[in-house]
């Protein structure tokens, strides 16, 4: 027997200064738990691939953490969008984060006792934490009025950035814990992670409410006819559209960001320099976002879905043109890769959530969610496989090329269909 949403029992209609008012809570409970989770972030993305080829002494593997990550990312989607739609956004995101935090210990666990099945099970989980991070930027626009969705959602994403650039710093200080602890070094980002992830659980447990889902489905129906269908504002050129950028972003983005570090190791650079470059990546997936958010409720999410291609395709072009030598080139690739990324997560949730009605809104979110994750690990474990059959660098230009292509012939197909309609 299917079972309606829950909702409070509140009845008497909320007048707009203290739905404002309520916005603003919710986004600075999720600013804070977004810091912590991003923090969490930078286990599997600094290390997970250098402890694998420790432990299966094969190159060609390194990017089975990254896949197995984000296949636990596309079960968590799928989980954390049902259970928002039941029960809200609250015990949704902190399912995954605690979800995630066990991966983390999981993981220290299976690099002590050698053992691969286990660290293969643990990165699964470990894929939990990153949903949440990501689906928490659905939430910051359940409140939100429609013609400033994509400022909230970017207002969310934004908060990443401290945690997301500080892990990867702390990576050489946390293999010292670790060391200290009689742990494997690598382990210590996955200590940190695990640490993280419990205190963004635990932020929203308490604070988050009233629950941002639960209560706009209280509020009188939000319209969107004050905006004219073609206006910047209301962008949302059709589901499929933000699909695709979602898709293509995040598959671009974790296949050359996985291979980077293991790249740059086997041309003389050490953890520290890789985890730099690391964090200026992240720190660009993040810190564009007020900006991001604002072009996109200004010029529309076609012409964003235009310039996320673009961008994606300069950072393949600098990534493979890079002398294996030069951080400086490598690092600005990574931080090209993290800005188009920024720009296709932006523009697609926008187009997402408009293209969506509240009714559904956080089913349909979890599972555009899963397919952003499947496209993660297809990228994560088909990135080891091209490098070591070819190169890093024909990996990076075949990433850049994929994307400037793809992602306009959406939007070309998704018009001729609109035009047919």
């Amino acid at each position: 027997m299917a079972h309606p949403p829950l909702t409070p029992a509140r009845t008497t209609p909320i007048a707009a200064p203290a739905v404002s008012a309520l916005q603003r809570r919710t986004l600075t409970v999720l600013l804070v738990s977004q810091v912590l989770s991003g923090a969490g972030l930078a286990a599997g993305v600094t290390v997970a691939g250098l402890l694998a080829k420790e432990m299966l002494h094969n190159t060609s593997l390194s990017g089975l953490p990254i896949a197995l990550l984000t296949a636990g990312s596309a079960g968590a989607a799928v989980v954390i969008g049902r259970v928002s739609q039941r029960f809200g956004r609250r015990p949704g995101l902190a399912a995954g984060y605690l979800t995630g935090a066990l991966g983390g210990a999981g993981v220290v666990v299976a690099a002590v006792l050698g053992s691969p099945a286990l660290l293969f099970l643990a990165l699964f989980l470990y894929g939990s934490g990153t949903t949440s991070n990501l689906q928490a930027r659905y939430a910051g626009a359940d409140l939100a009025a429609p013609r400033q969705r994509a400022r909230a959602t970017s207002t969310v994403i934004v908060a990443t950035t401290a945690g997301g650039i500080a892990g990867p710093l702390l990576a050489a200080p946390a293999g010292h814990l670790a060391a200290a602890l009689h742990l494997p070094e690598l382990t210590g980002l996955f200590l940190l992670s695990t640490v993280a992830f419990t205190l963004a659980a635990l932020t929203l447990l308490v604070w988050l409410r009233p629950d941002p889902l639960v209560l706009a489905r209280t509020l009188p129906a939000a319209s969107d006819e004050g905006a004219p269908p073609d206006s910047p504002s209301r962008p949302a050129p059709g589901l499929l559209v933000g699909v695709v950028v979602l898709v293509l972003s995040q598959l671009v983005m974790v296949a050359v960001m996985t291979m980077t570090p293991i790249h740059m190791h086997a041309h003389g650079f050490g953890t520290a320099a890789s985890g730099l470059v690391i964090a200026l990546h992240t720190g660009s997936m993040y810190l564009p976002s007020p900006l991001t958010g604002r072009l996109v409720d200004r010029f529309g999410a076609t012409a964003m879905s235009v310039v996320t291609a673009g961008t994606l395709l300069a950072a393949g072009v600098v990534a493979a043109l890079a002398p294996g030598h030069s951080f400086t080139l490598i690092a600005l690739a990574l931080v090209l890769l993290g800005i188009g990324w920024n720009f296709g997560l932006v523009t697609g949730t926008a187009i997402v959530t408009d293209s969506t009605p509240l009714a559904t809104r956080a089913k349909v979110q979890g599972l555009v969610d899963v397919a952003v994750a499947v496209a993660g690990a297809v990228g994560g474990l088909a990135s080891g496989m091209v490098a070591a059959t070819t190169s890093y660098p024909i990996l990076a230009a075949l990433c850049g090329a994929i994307a400037f292509v793809a992602a306009p012939a959406a939007i070309v197909a998704a018009r001729k269909s609109s035009a047919r309609s």
